[in-house]
């Protein structure tokens, strides 16, 4: 916390201009079964943290039938210079009106993705009120919801709304930058990039050679030489941007992931054109008494370190999106992400979400009744998130594939939604059908194994596919004191820090070395953190024990490679 104002860090590290000021802080907050602005407040919030959090400072909340409402005058007289204020929003859970001046300006659906709002000053006078109403639907069948449920137990999760994180503001003139793109290609050691802007060119510098570049076209820029991007040396090239009127930081990197054949001929993950093995973590970015908000920058930073630490390669952010300071963070360290879209849907038909696990039977997924998804409106959101999150997360280098459904859970049309996110990214790899109801297409032959031993697919279902362990594990160690409440959910229980490495170790030499040679190509285990009630974690929930041994567990994930 910086200045006494929560998660104040720049939002965006890869294009970062000098006009930033967060918006985070306190601001007046009211309750209401009422969506006109009121005109008297109940009391005050720490924003971003949501209302149903301790860090709020509201613990409260919020029905399925009530408004929340946020508040907050904002001054920008020091500023008279610029043009406009860029007003930026990370995550509002789940829908949100957006009023300047008391005069509605935007309505925004889903609680995950992020948006924004441009303010001429002519308008405002350089001050300005803004109001925020938020309504979480929570259990509704037309918006995302993650793990967040109205009653919470087991794998699923206490909901919580309104804004969990940063707001902030930028200020810019006529003609300012206002997006990068870079798609680099390792092998023709060539950079693409597409600058956004209404002025015609602009002056791109990266290892202090300037290049001047036509703005809202594609720009070719040939290397002599580059340095990949790599988990060990995690190289990121810096890029200063300006034209007359701006100047914006930014950074990209050329790392090059893909689904190649071995020598043995199975289908591999190759980083950079060499064969890597997947070992990763479940990260759901779940936080004691914060929930979906982390405390501070730094809980981004000691988790990817501890997970290096252990010996992982892979951060699996499960049915969540971060800011983008965790990928900035991820890319700087050099942890490789696996980045699921958010599921949603109607209540599951435990009969589909269950049949895989004990049958090995898969269903197609044009059966929208069968899957929860008999809402259009509920579908066509999903596809425009997943839109979103491609094209937010499109300049990170550490995200190198995309889970665009997980246990069938509001799975629907994957084939063709499979199909169109390539258009959108084909830079990257995709695991449709994470777990089960497999349709037999995109990278990874995808399985869940928490009960039995692991067991290699028949050839004639991984189909020219990598075979993926994308879940495993689960093992339930409870460290007394540490724990969110008197609820013990894990898969398999554990009896002391000892007990958790000896079943590890006997966990990596029958599941993943015997398999390795049979073409497994990595693993995702369960989990970083334990989550509420459940105990999967390496760590406890408040992040103040790391459950075994760190040294240990990275001596048996360096047996894993290829």
């Amino acid at each position: 916390m910086k200045n006494n104002i929560p998660l104040s860090e720049y939002p965006r590290p890869q294009f970062v201009r000098d006009s930033y000021i967060s918006l985070n802080g306190l601001y007046d907050y009211k309750i209401s079964k009422s969506k006109d602005i009121p005109s008297e407040y109940d009391g005050q919030i720490l924003v971003p943290f949501s209302p149903e959090s301790k860090a709020s400072g509201v613990n409260r909340k919020l029905k399925v039938d009530e408004y929340l409402f946020y508040r907050r005058e904002i001054d920008l007289s020091k500023y008279s210079d610029k043009d406009y204020a860029i007003l930026h929003f990370t995550a509002i859970d789940q829908e949100a009106d957006i009023y300047i001046n008391n005069k509605y300006v935007l309505h925004h659906l889903g609680g995950f993705t992020p948006f924004e709002i441009r303010i001429p000053f002519e308008e405002i006078r350089y001050r300005f009120n803004l109001v925020i109403r938020c309504r979480d639907y929570i259990d509704t069948e037309d918006f995302s919801r993650g793990k967040q449920v109205s009653k919470r137990g087991g794998i699923w999760y206490s909901n919580q709304s309104g804004v969990y994180l940063p707001i902030w503001l930028e200020l810019v003139k006529y003609g300012y930058i206002e997006s990068v793109k870079y798609t680099p290609d390792l092998d023709k050691k060539e950079l693409t990039i597409h600058v956004k802007s209404s002025s015609k060119d602009v002056d791109v510098t990266i290892l202090d050679k300037t290049y001047n570049l036509k703005t809202n076209i594609d720009n070719v820029i040939k290397f002599r030489d580059v340095v990949p991007w790599e988990i060990d040396n995690p190289y990121l090239y810096n890029v200063i941007l300006r034209n007359e009127v701006d100047e914006v930081k930014s950074y990209f990197a050329f790392r090059k992931i893909s689904k190649e054949l071995d020598k043995d001929g199975h289908y591999r993950f190759y980083l950079n054109n060499k064969p890597i093995f997947i070992k990763g973590l479940l990260d759901q970015g779940y936080y004691f008494d914060t929930m979906l908000t982390p405390r501070s920058d730094e809980d981004y930073i000691k988790d990817i370190g501890l997970a290096k630490k252990m010996g992982f390669n892979t951060l699996r952010k499960h049915i969540k999106l971060e800011s983008l300071r965790f990928y900035y963070h991820c890319d700087r360290l050099g942890m490789l992400v696996i980045q699921d879209f958010i599921n949603g849907g109607s209540k599951y038909n435990l009969f589909t979400i269950s049949l895989p696990l004990i049958t090995n039977l898969h269903m197609k997924d044009d059966k929208y009744y069968m899957f929860a998804r008999t809402s259009k409106l509920g579908r066509d959101e999903f596809e425009h998130e997943a839109n979103a999150i491609v094209n937010y997360l499109y300049n990170s280098p550490c995200v190198i594939m995309y889970t665009i459904f997980n246990e069938g859970w509001g799975q629907f049309d994957s084939k063709r939604i499979y199909n169109d996110l390539i258009k959108i990214d084909n830079t990257r790899l995709y695991d449709h059908a994470s777990g089960w109801h497999d349709q037999g297409i995109s990278d990874v032959k995808s399985m869940h194994v928490y009960f039995k031993r692991v067991k290699m697919p028949r050839e004639k279902n991984i189909k020219n596919r990598i075979v993926f362990l994308s879940e495993c594990g689960g093992y339930s160690l409870k460290i007394n004191n540490h724990t969110f409440s008197n609820k013990f959910f894990g898969y398999k229980k554990i009896k002391s820090s000892d007990h958790f490495i000896s079943e590890y170790d006997k966990f990596m030499n029958l599941d993943i070395l015997n398999n390795i040679p049979k073409g497994l190509g990595g693993f995702i285990f369960t989990q970083l953190s334990d989550v509420e009630d459940e105990l999967n974690g390496f760590i406890t929930y408040d992040r103040e024990v790391t459950k075994v041994d760190v040294n240990k567990i990275k001596e048996i994930n360096d047996k894993a490679k290829l």
